[in-house]
């Protein structure tokens, strides 16, 4: 597979442009250590251009629009975030899903309009709390691959983010991670082929910590991770990034 991917959501925050340079600086240093890694800073859109002005890192938008542009206020579009430095941006995570009610038909939408624009889609798939695993998962890749030929189903990444698991410090062990993962493969299997499931890239999402990071790689076989909280410390996620080089 290459290089691992470790993916940082910073979510919304920092606070200031201040503070995004600040740790940003501080996770490049870490990074540059991580000879077997590449590290994606997914931070708030508005602090995409100054990072990108530090340079360094490889950077990702957390959301775009489905269209390219329009009277869309508060939307930002996938244009914008290239223009901004992004070469990846977040989509369908749960958060959304959720909160801001996005439906596997607009993700789907969401993933055309990022590939026109050349970002690689990193989408977010997972279950809540009581929920089957495998009917979720199968669904939401199915809506979100839906329409896609080979060559744009490949520039994909998937990341999978059991809902239960995202920012309550109950991780998914590694044995029902590799599970999952074997699962979204014969998915993929089934919507294309034996050999784009082989290739694409499979992250884990959810309370993932400098404790758990190695076992997702090693145990569960996962080719990343996508990794929330712990990004905004540090210490913890070079702990994360050196995790992976032992």
């Amino acid at each position: 597979m290459g290089k691992y991917l470790i993916v940082a959501n910073w979510k919304m925050n920092p606070k200031s442009a201040k503070e995004a340079l600040q740790l940003f600086d501080l996770l490049k240093k870490e990074a540059r250590n991580a000879k077997n890694s590449n590290v994606v800073i997914c931070s708030p859109a508005v602090w995409l251009a100054k990072l990108a002005q530090s340079g360094g890192l490889k950077l990702g938008g957390q959301n775009c629009h489905w269209e390219v542009s329009g009277a869309y206020t508060g939307e930002i579009s996938a244009a914008m975030l290239v223009d901004s430095g992004a070469e990846y941006v977040i989509l369908g995570h749960s958060e959304r899903r959720q909160y801001l009610g996005e439906t596997d038909e607009i993700i789907n939408l969401k993933i055309k309009t990022a590939l026109k624009a050349k970002l690689k889609p990193i989408l977010c798939v997972g279950e809540k709390e009581g929920e089957e695993m495998n009917q979720v998962v199968e669904r939401q890749l199915a809506g979100a691959f839906a329409g896609l030929g080979v060559n744009q189903a490949k520039e994909i990444i998937i990341a999978y983010e059991p809902i239960w698991a995202i920012g309550t410090g109950n991780n998914c062990l590694p044995d029902n991670t590799l599970s999952a993962a074997l699962f979204i493969r014969r998915v993929i299997t089934q919507l294309y082929s034996r050999f784009l499931a082989e290739k694409i890239y499979i992250l884990y999402g959810g309370s993932v910590n400098s404790s758990n990071a190695a076992d997702y790689i090693k145990k569960a076989r996962m080719d990343g991770l996508l990794v929330g909280g712990a990004s905004l410390e540090e210490k913890e996620f070079a702990k994360i990034i050196h995790s992976l080089a032992k």
